[in-house]
């Protein structure tokens, strides 16, 4: 800080100035980082993505809100969802984003007349994980 003393002793005024060297001497070394920092954060980076599911396009597709969400399990233990197949670790989620585009969760469940009680049961449990309210057993083929 510096002091200006005037002529007389009347009265000693300190003025302050600012000492703007070290704001300079910071944002000159800033400058400088950014700038040598510049080219190292800017290389591009090569991603893979997996590839698009047509699943995914096929059951947008038959997710029609007037028509009704059947869940078919077959003999052989595959499940589909409007006679597209679904693995069954994917039922849960799938059903989740398809419910959420229509205005009621309501289900229909066709099991094939020799497919394993367990695999059907297991269908259930993975439906009323997704909030399948409610799930109605088709007793007759709907085709």
């Amino acid at each position: 800080m510096a002091i200006q003393l005037g002529g007389g002793f009347k009265k000693v005024r300190v003025q302050p100035e600012m000492n703007v060297t070290p704001l300079v001497d910071v944002v000159l070394v800033l400058l400088i980082i950014f700038m040598v920092l510049a080219p190292v954060v800017s290389k591009s980076f090569w991603v893979r993505l997996p590839p698009k599911d047509d699943k995914e396009e096929q059951l947008d597709q038959t997710n029609d809100p007037n028509k009704p969400l059947v869940l078919t399990i077959a003999a052989d233990g595959k499940t589909l969802i409007n006679k597209i197949e679904v693995e069954h670790g994917e039922l849960t989620p799938k059903l989740i984003r398809m419910f959420n585009a229509r205005p009621d969760n309501a289900l229909y469940l066709d099991g094939a007349d020799d497919a394993s009680l367990g695999n059907v049961l297991g269908a259930v449990d993975l439906a009323r994980a997704a909030q399948a309210r409610p799930i109605v057993f088709l007793t007759t083929r709907m085709d």
